[in-house]
């Protein structure tokens, strides 16, 4: 099965797909230098399809092709996938006209020109990955993520390449602490994944649910969860749900960034950074993302931050 998706807006593949391989190897979302691939899970069964792109950042064509058969279903859910993982649904154009205003966010929409922020296509995949981040470096939680997938997803193969499946809340619900200890997890973050895999197949929590919460209910649910704080669930709401009136002021590499564009290098508190981000409206998770990018850039070109 084929079908192509078109990207209403600019969308720039290598900036959008960045944080899948920038740390890491994703194991669950391998990105290649024109394609990436998933496993779409559909009940039982599983589906690895594969998109690869064509044309700049204003013209960008997604060519999806789904490995194996499936019907409207699963063409309508690997869409909807495609969809999350590239940010399509993000208004790029409200937002850069908004951004006129800001002069950080107005120089960065050059450089980082079709960046949109991609979300995560599983509520749990993106729980278990905030869990997995909390206090280490970004590679080191790349790392024990990677070893989490290859462990407890499934394995599927794509013209001679194994692809896996997230793990879903059963295997995880299964998984032996001392296991995930050997991989390199603290028995803190261990209990955690184990704990909010338990909490899916026991049916005290559902992340499929909160979509129709508002944000703070939302939080309210997911801060129930052990070693699920505001930080992650602020997170969940950004990556997880695509909710564009987010911003994570708690998160180190936000408060370094408003540091760097809107003080001077001095630290903000979180209730001055949530002060400035509310100035930007249902723009708030766009200006972050574009913000955290601009340091990466900053970074790369050598210039510290």
């Amino acid at each position: 099965m084929t079908f192509t998706v078109t990207a209403e807006g600019p969308l720039e593949v290598g900036t959008t797909l960045a944080r899948y391989h920038l740390w890491g190897e994703d194991p669950a979302t391998p990105v290649g230098p024109n394609s990436v691939c998933r496993v779409l899970r559909a009940g039982d069964r599983l589906h690895a399809y594969e998109v690869t792109w064509h044309g700049g950042p204003d013209h960008t064509r997604l060519e999806v092709a789904v490995h194996g058969a499936g019907g409207d279903d699963v063409r309508s859910a690997v869409r909807r996938e495609v969809s999350q993982l590239f940010g399509l649904e993000a208004d790029l154009p409200g937002f850069y006209a908004m951004a006129k205003a800001d002069r950080a966010l107005r120089d960065l929409v050059g450089p980082l020109y079709g960046l949109r922020p991609s979300l995560s296509p599983s509520p749990l995949e993106m729980l278990v990955g905030s869990v997995c981040a909390q206090q280490v470096n970004l590679t080191f939680a790349f790392t024990t993520r990677a070893r989490l997938v290859r462990r407890y997803g499934r394995p599927v193969s794509l013209d001679g390449r194994t692809l896996y499946a997230f793990p879903n809340a059963d295997a995880l619900a299964r998984a032996r602490i001392s296991t995930l200890r050997r991989m390199q997890f603290s028995g803190r973050k261990a209990e955690y994944i184990v704990g909010i895999a338990r909490a899916i197949t026991q049916e005290r929590v559902d992340l499929g649910a909160l979509a129709a919460c508002d944000n703070e209910e939302a939080i309210a649910r997911l801060t129930t969860l052990r070693g699920v704080g505001r930080w992650s669930a602020e997170w969940f709401l950004a990556r997880g749900l695509g909710r564009g009136d987010v911003c994570p002021a708690g998160d180190l590499a936000v408060r370094k960034a408003f540091a760097r564009y809107y003080n001077r290098g001095r630290p903000l508190s979180d209730a001055a950074i949530r002060r400035r981000a509310r100035r930007w409206g249902a723009y708030q998770n766009l200006a972050v993302h574009y913000l955290l990018a601009g340091m990466r850039l900053d970074r790369a070109l050598g210039g510290g931050a």
